[in-house]
C-alpha cells in the first residue's frame, strides 16, 4: 500500500540522543504512519530501543523535535506519552509477579466503583474477553510469576491493548512466543490496523518483517540507513542496510572430531503443578565437542530439563553423569562446581542482576577465582572481564557501567561471558539468540562452534528452525515433555521436526521393542 494511504501520525525530526560515552541517535528523521505496521530494524545497539524510548516518554531527546498531527509535542513521562495514546510492549517484560494477570493489565489505571474502590470483578471479566481475543486460556487470577515467559508476553501485549492506544510500540513481541501464538498476534495486528492504530514493530526476524511489515526503517549506529515502504524489500536488502553484508555467515561449522561422553541423563523426570510431568522420562548423552540441538515448541519441557540438569530443581528424579562422573543430589552449585554452566531463557531475571556493573555481573559466578584469602584481585579480574568483552565483541563505553544500559543483545553477551568464565565442561543454553539481532547472533554462533572445536559440549535450546538445523550436529525434538524425534544432521529435514515436535507423546522403550 502507498505510504498516502497510511498518513504520518508521529514523527521525530533530527533526533539526536546522547549518553555518556556514547551517541545511541544521530539527527535521526522518523515517520510512524497509521493503521500501518512500522518494521524497525537493526543490530543490539544501533539506536531502536532508544528511539521507542523517546517515543514512550521514558526518554527524552538531547537535540530535536518530536511532532504528532503536525505540532511538537515534548513527553516528559511515559504518562505524557499514553495520554497522547501511546502505548509500548518492551522487550524486557514490565510486569510485577507477585500480582494476578488482571491486576498487572490494569496497573495504574483501575476499574473504580464511583471513584470509591476497585471493581475487580470487571477487570477480570475484561482481562477474560481479552485473553479471548488473544485467544489464550490465561485464569485472570494467576500469579504473573507462575506463568511461563511466552504466557507473560501475552499477559504484556493484553495490559496495552487494554489501553486503547493509538500507536502501539512491540519491541521484540514474538521472542518468547510459539508459532500458534505468533498467528494469534498477527491476527490481532490486522485488527489494530484495520482500526486505524499506528504498530512499530520491532524483531530480529527477518522474514516475520517482511511479512507483517508495511513500511521499514533500518539503523545503524544511530543513523537511519534505509526506510522505504515494504514494496520490494527482501532480506538481502535488510542484511545490506543494517550491517553491509549480504550473507548471515553465522552456520560454518569447525570440523572436529567427538570426543568421549561428556554429558549422559538417565530416565530424568520433574513433576509439574498440574499432576504430570515437564520433564518425563527423559535419556540422552553428549559427546565432547558436539553440539546436541533440542527443538520444540512453548511448553514441550525443554527450559525445565536444562533447569533440571543444572540442580535446581530439587525434586527431580533420574541420574546425571558429566565426564563419566555421576553427580549427587541436585546443587546449582555442585553441578557449576564439576563443570556444568547454563545461559538461562530469562537473562534479566534469571542471568543478570541489573543492579550491578558489567564487571561484577560478568565475574559473577567465578568470583572464587580472584580471591585470594580476604582479598580481591581487581586488576585480574579488570584484565579477564576486558578479556571477554573483545572475544564476544560487547559494545561497552566501560566495563563499570550498569549492565541495565546494555542493549538486550548485549547483556545476553554478557551472561554467556559469566557461564564461560566459569571454565565449563558441558554448557547449557536456553534459546540463546533470543532478542539478539542478526550480527550479534553471528558472533554467538561462531563462539558456540569455536567452544566445540575445542572440546566443549553444548546442549542448545531453540524455537528457530533454521538455527537448529544450521548449528546442531545432532538434534533432539521435545514434546509433553517427552523425545518424540532424534536425528543426525545428515537425515533431518525442517518437515521431520515440525512432525515430530507435534505428536502427543514419544512411545516408551515396551513400545518401541514391540514395534
Amino acid at each position: 500500500m502507498s505510504g498516502s494511504a497510511h498518513p504520518v501520525g508521529l514523527s521525530i525530526r533530527e533526533g539526536t540522543k546522547v549518553y555518556p560515552g556514547t551517541v545511541a541517535l544521530k539527527e535521526v528523521d522518523f515517520d510512524l504512519r497509521m493503521g500501518a505496521v512500522n518494521v524497525l530494524v537493526g543490530e543490539n545497539g544501533a539506536g531502536k530501543s532508544t528511539m521507542m524510548k523517546v517515543i514512550a516518554g521514558v526518554e527524552q531527546l538531547t537535540s530535536g523535535r518530536v511532532e504528532m498531527d503536525g505540532h511538537e509535542v515534548n513527553f516528559h513521562s511515559t504518562d505524557d506519552a499514553e495520554h497522547h495514546g501511546i502505548g509500548i510492549v518492551f522487550q524486557e517484560l514490565n510486569l510485577f509477579p507477585n500480582l494476578t494477570v488482571s491486576e498487572n493489565i490494569f496497573m495504574a489505571h483501575e476499574k473504580t466503583r464511583l471513584g470509591i474502590d476497585i471493581d475487580a470483578e470487571a477487570q477480570r471479566a475484561e482481562t477474560r474477553a481479552l485473553m479471548r481475543r488473544l485467544e489464550h486460556d490465561i485464569d485472570p487470577d494467576t500469579l504473573v510469576g507462575d506463568l511461563k515467559v511466552g504466557q507473560q508476553q501475552i499477559v504484556e501485549i493484553a495490559k496495552s491493548l487494554s489501553r486503547d492506544a493509538r500507536i502501539l510500540i512491540l519491541d521484540e513481541p514474538t521472542s518468547a512466543l510459539s508459532n500458534a501464538e505468533v498467528e494469534i498476534l498477527f491476527r490481532v495486528i490486522e485488527e489494530l490496523k484495520a482500526e486505524g492504530v499506528g504498530i512499530v514493530y520491532i524483531s530480529h526476524r527477518l522474514e516475520e518483517l517482511i511479512r507483517v511489515g508495511d513500511h521499514i526503517t533500518v539503523l545503524r549506529d544511530g543513523v537511519i540507513t534505509g526506510a522505504q515502504s515494504m514494496e520490494g524489500v527482501d532480506i538481502p536488502w535488510i542484511v545490506r542496510n543494517m550491517i553491509g553484508e549480504s550473507s548471515k555467515d553465522f552456520a560454518k561449522e569447525i570440523d572436529h572430531p567427538f570426543g568421549e561422553e561428556a554429558l549422559r541423563i538417565e530416565d530424568m523426570r520433574l513433576a509439574d503443578s498440574s499432576g504430570g510431568f515437564a520433564v518425563d522420562g527423559v535419556s540422552l548423552s553428549l559427546r565432547q565437542g558436539e553440539i546436541l540441538g533440542i527443538y520444540g515448541l512453548m511448553g514441550a519441557g525443554r527450559t525445565e530439563l536444562l533447569e533440571a540438569i543444572i540442580g535446581r530443581h530439587h525434586h527431580v528424579t533420574g541420574d546425571v553423569w558429566v565426564h563419566g562422573e555421576k553427580m549427587g543430589k541436585p546443587r546449582v552449585a555442585d553441578r557449576i562446581a564439576k563443570g556444568l554452566a547454563l545461559i538461562p531463557e530469562d537473562r534479566k531475571h534469571d542471568g543478570l542482576v541489573q543492579i550491578l556493573s558489567i564487571r561484577e555481573n560478568m565475574t559473577l559466578s567465578s568470583v572464587g577465582a580472584f580471591t585470594h584469602g580476604i582479598h580481591m584481585d581487581l586488576e585480574g579480574e579488570r584484565s579477564r572481564v576486558a578479556d571477554f568483552v573483545k572475544r564476544m565483541v560487547i559494545k561497552i563505553a566501560s566495563p563499570e557501567n550498569p549492565v541495565s544500559a546494555l542493549s538486550g543483545g548485549n547483556q545476553q553477551k554478557v551472561v554467556i561471558s559469566k557461564a564461560l568464565m566459569t571454565g565449563p565442561r558441558v554448557l547449557l543454553m536456553d534459546e540463546p539468540s533470543r532478542g539478539i539481532d542478526i550480527g550479534a547472533k553471528a558472533e554467538v554462533f561462531r563462539v558456540m562452534r569455536q567452544l566445540a572445536a575445542e572440546g566443549l559440549g553444548i546442549v542448545f535450546v531453540t524455537s528457530d528452525l533454521e538455527e537448529v538445523l544450521s548449528l546442531s550436529d545432532r538434534i533432539i525434538v521435545m514434546s509433553n515433555g517427552r523425545i518424540t524425534g532424534e536425528f543426525s544432521k545428515e537425515e533431518v529435514t525442517e518437515t521431520k521436526l515440525v512432525t515430530a515436535s507435534a505428536v502427543g507423546h514419544a512411545p516408551d522403550r515396551a513400545e518401541r521393542e514391540t514395534a
